[in-house]
Formats: structure tokens, sequence, C-alpha cells
């Protein structure tokens, strides 16, 4: 038997697995040398990408908002906000005119102590930071898919916005990152559940910009807003820069959709009938609505019949009301598919979206979430790893080929 280790939640669980069939354990491409993350964000902010520097954009006395991801994204905004935060202060721009937005899209608010801890406590100390409120916002218009753009108030009303992320695959946008930090980030349940919609198109999938609704609608609606400056970064799993850009809202985002293109994409002889996956520990398994990503990504190289065990800690369950009411519903993937496909509902999209993959292959997921004692649409919940693995190769046979895949929700197998 191999012995492998898979992140989960803060730290890692061990796993047991036949030493025949083994495929390998597929990784995202990493350089050796650790990254120089000060040298990667002065070059980014130095030299931006089809802009001016920030410095040179913005003017005392004018308002400037800088939107950041909330905790469900491992973006290092305690890393890039001083050094931005510097050059609007050199710039003139004091920090009673900055003021920090968490794009929380439709996710829970943040409490003042996880404010401090994503921004830094000097940084907190100095300058307002407000959590996105879905109820408070203004409208901006309509795009050309109808999705009504309605954005935060106080991101409607700077002179200035600066949207700051980290960018990763993202299974219907394609990429997350760039305008993304305003749609859904900053917008009202109108505007998402609208945007998300276009989730159930054929073209809405990771890695995939040019011709998905998704991406399309979004940035049409944020450019009837404007942003002026991004300052987006590409992280490995303890959430060091590998990467950074800065610059226009659509060219310095796609920029580095292609640097993590080229790390992320990671190509498999042939599909396998296990798939060993974990979502890549905290905080991609701090519930099961993100570690659904990782599930997503991986399950495209499980062949139909096959079986896909996810490992995510999920210390916060299921981390959506509406996700837990589709999954507890008792119906079928087949119902679940279908009800989305009639009727749009954010957060059953994620049901649904665990449903499509429940359609051609067994989903067992290893976690010590609390999901009740009621099933789950599409999933098989185990608390033990080695029971689960006896499972999956009981359903497939005992000469099912498999693989590993540490970091489900940064890797995008291919065959």
């Amino acid at each position: 038997m191999g012995k492998y280790m898979l992140p989960y939640g803060h730290g890692t669980i061990e796993v047991e697995a036949p030493d025949s069939g083994y495929m390998g354990t597929y990784l995202p491409v990493r350089e050796e040398q650790s990254p120089n993350e000060a040298d990667l964000i002065k070059r980014a902010l130095d030299c931006p990408i089809a802009s001016r520097p920030v410095e040179e954009l913005v003017k005392a006395g004018q308002k400037v908002v800088i939107i950041i991801s909330d905790n469900t994204r491992p973006c290092p905004n305690e890393v890039l906000l001083p050094p931005l935060i510097e050059r609007l202060n050199r710039a003139g721009v004091g920090d009673e005119d900055i003021t920090i937005v968490v794009a929380l899209g439709l996710h829970r608010k943040m409490t003042d102590q996880e404010l401090e801890q994503a921004v830094s406590t000097e940084i907190y100390q100095r300058i307002c930071v407000l959590n996105h409120d879905v109820d408070d916002v203004i409208p901006v218009g309509v795009t050309s898919r109808n999705t009504p753009v309605e954005v935060f108030r106080p991101v409607v009303a700077a002179d200035v916005r600066i949207c700051v992320g980290n960018v990763e695959f993202h299974y219907f946008a394609g990429f997350s990152g760039g305008a993304k930090a305003i749609i859904p980030g900053c917008a009202s349940r109108k505007t998402v559940n609208a945007n998300h919609g276009h989730m159930i198109s054929d073209s809405a999938v990771a890695a995939t910009l040019d011709g998905n609704p998704v991406r399309e609608d979004l940035e049409e609606g944020v450019a009837m807003l404007g942003v002026d400056f991004i300052f987006n970064v590409v992280v490995n799993e303890q959430h060091q820069i590998l990467a950074a850009a800065s610059g226009d809202v659509t060219v310095a985002h796609r920029q580095l959709c292609k640097e993590l293109s080229k790390s992320g994409l990671v190509p498999l002889p042939k599909a396998v009938d296990v798939a060993i996956v974990s979502a890549g520990g905290y905080p991609k398994d701090i519930n099961l609505y993100q570690a659904q990503k990782a599930l997503d990504n991986i399950a495209t190289v499980v062949q139909p019949g096959g079986c896909l065990i996810l490992f995510a800690q999920c210390g916060e369950g299921f981390g959506s009301g509406e996700f837990e009411r589709w999954l507890t519903s008792g119906k079928t993937p087949d119902q679940l598919v279908f009800d989305i496909q009639e009727h749009f509902i954010l957060g059953g999209h994620k049901a649904a979206a665990i449903a499509m993959v429940a359609q051609s292959i067994k989903v067992f997921l290893v976690t010590e979430g609390d999901f009740g004692h009621k099933p789950l649409v599409g999933l098989d919940v185990f608390a033990d790893p080695a029971n689960a693995l006896v499972q999956a190769f009981k359903e497939v046979g005992p000469k099912a080929t498999y693989a590993i895949f540490p970091l489900g929700a940064s890797t995008l197998p291919t065959t």
C-alpha cells in the first residue's frame, strides 16, 4: 500500500491506496526556487500593463475604494495592501479618503476580527474597512444579456476604483480575479443571480474566457461603472505570490490567466477509474460550497462509472443555506439538474453542479463537517478515509487505475 499526505483544513490527512493501478500524483507546475514576493510586487506596481502607475492615476482629495477578497479566497491582502496604499499616500491621497471594501458576493459577512486579520492590524487601525452589503446598492445599467447591474453604493460613489485579488481557475467564470471583484463581489443579489444564471451554458467552463457568457456578461456590467486599476496575483498552496500584475482590468488580468494556465493545466496520459482529491486545505475547504470547485476541476478526468473521493474538512459546514436546502432535498441528481435549468437559484447552482458530476460517476466526500443525518444528493459522506477508499475500489473493481490530486482547486487536469 502507498501512503499519501493530503492537505486538509489547516493540516494534513493520510491516505493509503494500493500500489497497483497508481498512475501518479498530479500537482500544478511550480518553480523550485521560492518566489521573492517583494520583488514581484514592486515590479508589478512599477510596470503596470496597459496603464500608468497607480500613483499617476490619483490625486489629492479623490475618494479611492480598494476592493479585496473575503476569507474564502487565498489572496494575501495583508501583503498586497501596504505597498499599494503607500503609493496612494505618496500621490497625496490621505488615509481618510481611502475605503477598503470586502467583496463578499453572497457570502456571509466577515467579523471585525476577521477583517482586521485580512488587512493587518496596522491598516485596519488607519483605514475604513467595510463588508459589502447586497442591499445597499445603486443601479448602473443593464447588460446585453439582460443582467441588471446593481453595485454597492460606496463602490459606485468612489472617484477611483482599484480591484485587488488572486487569479485561479473558476469552474464556470473561467478564472477568478479582474472585474469579478465587482460582479459578483460587490453586486446585489439580483445581479449575481442573473449573471450566474449563464453557468448552465456549455461555454461556461474553467480556463475558458472567450465565448464564456458568465465572464463576458460580468465584464460588460463592470465596464458600465469602470475600474481604474487592478492588482492581481497568482499564489501557491502556501499562499505565496508566484506571479503579480497590475494595470488595466482586462489586459492585466489576461496576462495572469496565461501564467496560471502554464502551471495549473496538467496533462494526464488517460482518464482514471478513481481520483483521490483534496480541495487543497484551508480556505479551499472552509465549507462544502468552496470545496465543490475541486470536485468540478478533477471530475472531467474520471472514467464514466468511476469514483472521485474528495477530502475537505468543511469546518463551516455547507457554507450556504440555499445550497444546503438543495443538497438535502431528497431529489435525484437528474431532478436537480432539471430544476436548475428550469429556474436558476444561486446556491442551488452549486448543488446542481455536484449533481451533474454524479450523473456519470460516484462521488465520496471525506469530511469532519456537520452535514446532519440527511443524505446528500450526489454525495456519499465518510468520516473515515480508509472506509471511503475501500468502498471506492469495491465499486470500480480491483484493477482500477487511480491518480492523486493534492491541490484539486488549483489543478485542472487534461487528457
